[in-house]
């Protein structure tokens, strides 16, 4: 789950970051606690829709949005890995 690290350091770089909303840095804490979930499909759906919430909101400043789509599509990714594994 190396890339799990990786997508929750760059969520903590955007709840660093006072730009960004605190509405939306909540829903950032929320998706980097259900990261932590041990099982790995939970913590990545999860995750997804915590910053699905947010993504569109409109006093997001455009680099956090623009993050915050690329940890998306990260974690969109690892869900769809996930999901052809189980399916073998």
């Amino acid at each position: 789950m190396a890339d799990l690290s990786k997508i929750g350091s760059f969520l903590d770089g955007l709840l660093e970051d006072t730009s960004v909303p605190k509405n939306v840095r909540a829903a950032i804490g929320r998706a980097k606690e259900r990261l932590a979930n041990p099982d790995p499909n939970e913590a990545v759906a999860g995750a997804i829709y915590s910053l699905d919430e947010v993504s569109n909101d409109i006093n997001l400043p455009m680099h956090a949005r623009t993050m915050i789509w690329n940890i998306l599509s990260e974690l969109e990714a690892i869900k769809y890995g996930n999901a052809g594994r189980e399916q073998e």
